[in-house]
């Protein structure tokens, strides 16, 4: 019988997002991939300092047992295989049980996503995400100098989600977009019974919820909507996730407010945003990711 991920939840993932590679990428953009696959050949004995996915990844890894395995998570990665073999190193130094990967050696490697079924893709380069965005995969840009996550919650996966243009279509913001807040509010109380589209990332949530239902090893996971949101377009909102059967442990409607701060509170593992301002103000206190879909990113 050939071996399969049916059933798993599948996260691909960048050597630079999962380890912080930031002094060799220099290294290479500045030279070479000959001289970065030789620095990375010099320091193959060296662990890799732990990336801004690395908390998320090692926590997800957590729920796996002895003899079943719930998630998987690939290399998925434009190094080259000398390089990988770093990678591949640096895991098993943290104890990270990760066994695949495909290293394409400056070629986007966005087309493997499908063969693995990927729940989630996490890129420091916008084009291969932006590829796989539109692929119908949930992926984000890791911004590689963000803050590292806590490690207040160690049984605990923390994941935040803002909720227009990621968990619901960018319906609401085309509006607030073109005609200000009133007709925005305006839009959304009218609407606030009729359940907003998906987006991008609802499947990653419900893959979530199925892990989070199942037994753990003494891992949960808790989730927050993070939204710019206030009331009354509140409500469309909460109502579009019970359509779905989608519970969010959180829900924080901040009016506009930075919402930097209240992630610091929260302290996730990692946060999603499609606006840039949003992931600038959270990344210096939170891991934070990019998501390139809708108006306000054409």
């Amino acid at each position: 019988m050939s071996t399969t991920l049916d059933g798993q939840l599948v996260v691909a993932i960048s050597s630079r997002a999962l380890f912080d590679f930031e002094e060799e990428n220099q290294h290479f953009e500045a030279h070479d991939d000959r001289a970065y696959m030789q620095l990375q050949l010099e320091r193959l004995d060296r662990a890799a300092k732990p990336g801004v996915a690395f908390s998320l990844v090692n926590k997800l890894l957590a729920f796996n047992g002895a003899t079943e395995q719930k998630v998987e998570v690939v290399i998925l990665s434009r190094n080259d295989p000398v390089s990988g073999m770093r990678v591949f190193r640096s895991a098993k130094h943290y104890g990270l049980m990760i066994q695949r990967g495909v290293f394409t050696r400056g070629e986007s490697p966005w087309r493997y996503l499908k063969p693995l079924n990927a729940n989630l893709f996490l890129s420091t380069n916008e084009a291969d995400v932006r590829s796989a965005l539109m692929a119908g995969v949930p992926a984000a840009r890791v911004f590689p100098h963000s803050a590292r996550a806590s490690d207040a919650h160690p049984n605990e996966v923390r994941i935040a989600f803002d909720g227009d243009a990621v968990l619901f279509s960018d319906e609401a913001e085309r509006v607030y977009q073109v005609g200000g807040l009133d007709a925005f509010q305006a839009h959304e109380l009218e609407r606030a019974t009729t359940p907003l589209a998906a987006g991008p990332f609802k499947p990653l949530l419900l893959a979530l919820q199925r892990l989070q239902h199942e037994p753990s090893h003494g891992m949960r996971i808790r989730t927050a909507l993070v939204t710019a949101r206030s009331a009354p377009a509140h409500e469309r909102a909460i109502r579009t996730l019970m359509e779905w059967n989608i519970e969010v442990d959180q829900a924080m409607f901040l009016g506009g407010l930075r919402k930097g701060e209240f992630l610091r509170e929260f302290e996730p593992d990692f946060f999603f945003d499609d606006q840039t301002g949003h992931i600038e103000s959270a990344a210096a206190h939170v891991p934070s990711g990019h998501v390139a879909m809708g108006i306000s990113n054409p």
